[in-house]
């Protein structure tokens, strides 16, 4: 098969050689890994992170102190010091909305009073624009089936608009970051729009961000066609991005942050490193392999009720024999939690709740009774008994589902609510400017002798 000029999808016999040829000189001994003691993914062998930073953002709690012996413990995340169940009580108790008076927190270290939060939200509306013809000419000009790409690229152009992109003081990337944190909806919306018409062959509609609306509440009213939402799906949407807007220095895509922010480039480059980092099915996108894991359940088990055939579906995707093939089950286990993870136990009562309104109680059963097998299967089949517990993906794709949100756009919205928590790393990482973040890899090469090109 010949080249054809300008076309980036279609390989060629010769590259199907030269990969075969690069994956066999790349081969690295496993038990090297062990011999020079390498802490593979930055973990030690119990699953324990690796420390490489100090951080006052947030903090993960998994274990506690018995008798001097740390054993592991229900899960707790705190964002600034406060823990998450009380910042989600609190909000529901005034029934408002809560997303960006946690944004406040976590950017500038306090919770914000009357005032200063609603100084902070006008400041949210007034950077909730894009440059003009920004869609037209950016958004919609290159539409892309995923929403990632489309709003890293997006964020990328958006250097090009800035009059001072590459200043690093604590002022500007301040300013930069409070824009993307505004922006973030419409990026993610207005891509989907544009992938939705130009390679879907749908209606085209790009809505107006309303300036009285919640962050929430603009997501829904922008993606939807008649703008119509109900009080409860808002509530709900901004509960789950308060969820995810932060957990932790450790992840990969926040640690992303304080690697490419070490090296002093700019904003939109760092944001555009970490959405790579959260595109990746290991990180955000394991909410999309929930619910396609689900969907694909659903052709296999017809009776919803009956656990013995759930179990021999979730036993077959253990075994590799069912949906994608990589045997995991996903929504289940943490890197970090064991016993629990926060943010899931959260968000599953406003899913039950939304599923009751919203005529979707059979399927959160199904995910319940999931949520229960899945431990005891896994239990048996790999023979792991420390126990493991949903996390916060198991139940977001169900929510974002009912609320009638795109799979396209799982991930985004995952990245619209960690923009914030990005934003607060990058500039702790610029408040305590050091080193440039440059871990050791080890060299297992050995010397060759270079001969000639006329004698090889």
């Amino acid at each position: 098969m010949n080249y054809i000029y300008g076309d980036y999808s279609t390989n060629t016999p010769e590259i199907d050689f030269l990969a075969k040829k690069m994956a066999a000189n790349s081969v690295i001994d496993p038990t090297l890994y062990t011999k020079y003691d390498v802490k593979r993914g930055l973990r030690d062998l119990d699953g324990k992170g690796v420390l490489t930073g100090l951080t006052d953002i947030s903090t993960i709690n998994q274990n506690k102190l018995v008798d001097g012996k740390l054993v592991p413990c229900d899960g707790e995340l705190y964002y600034r010091g406060y823990n998450v169940n009380d910042i989600i009580s609190g909000i529901n108790k005034d029934d408002r909305f809560g997303f960006e008076e946690t944004v406040y927190l976590l950017l500038f270290g306090e919770m914000p009073n009357e005032k200063e939060l609603e100084d902070f939200k006008q400041l949210l509306v007034q950077y909730r624009t894009l440059p003009q013809n920004f869609v037209r000419d950016v958004i919609l000009k290159a539409p892309s089936e995923d929403m990632m790409n489309s709003i890293a690229r997006s964020v990328l152009t958006l250097f090009c608009y800035d009059k001072n992109p590459n200043d690093t003081s604590i002022n500007n990337v301040l300013r930069q970051c409070i824009q993307l944190i505004s922006v973030f909806p419409l990026l993610s919306v207005y891509g989907y729009h544009a992938y939705n018409h130009y390679l879907r062959d749908k209606s085209l509609y790009i809505h107006r961000a309303d300036p009285s609306m919640s962050t929430a509440e603009v997501i829904l009213s922008l993606l939807r066609p008649d703008r119509k939402y109900t009080p409860l799906e808002a509530k709900v949407l901004d509960m789950a991005l308060i969820l995810h807007m932060e957990h932790g220095g450790g992840n990969n895509s926040t640690f992303t942050t304080h690697v490419v922010t070490s090296s002093g480039t700019d904003t939109y480059s760092t944001v555009a490193a970490a959405l790579a980092s959260l595109k990746g099915p290991k990180h955000g996108g394991a909410n999309v392999k929930v619910y396609e894991m689900f969907e694909d359940m659903k052709k296999y088990v017809t009776d919803w009720n009956d656990d013995e055939a759930i179990s021999n579906y979730l036993e077959k995707i253990l075994d590799k024999q069912a949906f994608d093939g990589k045997g995991l089950i996903y929504g289940m286990g943490h890197a970090v939690y064991t016993i629990s993870d926060p943010r899931q136990k959260i968000l599953k009562g406003s899913v039950q709740k939304l599923a009751l309104a919203e005529g979707y109680e059979d399927e959160f059963n199904l995910y319940e009774k999931v949520e229960r097998l899945a431990p005891e299967v896994i239990g048996k089949k790999r023979k792991i008994y420390k126990g493991v517990a949903s996390n916060v993906d198991f139940y977001s794709g169900l929510l974002y589902s009912m609320l009638k949100i795109p799979c396209e756009l799982y991930t985004p919205l995952f990245a619209t609510a960690r923009i914030a928590g990005w934003s607060a790393h990058r500039l702790e990482e610029l408040v305590n400017a050091g080193k440039i973040i440059r871990p050791a890899y080890m060299s297992i090469s050995q010397k060759k002798q270079y001969i000639d090109l006329s004698d090889r």
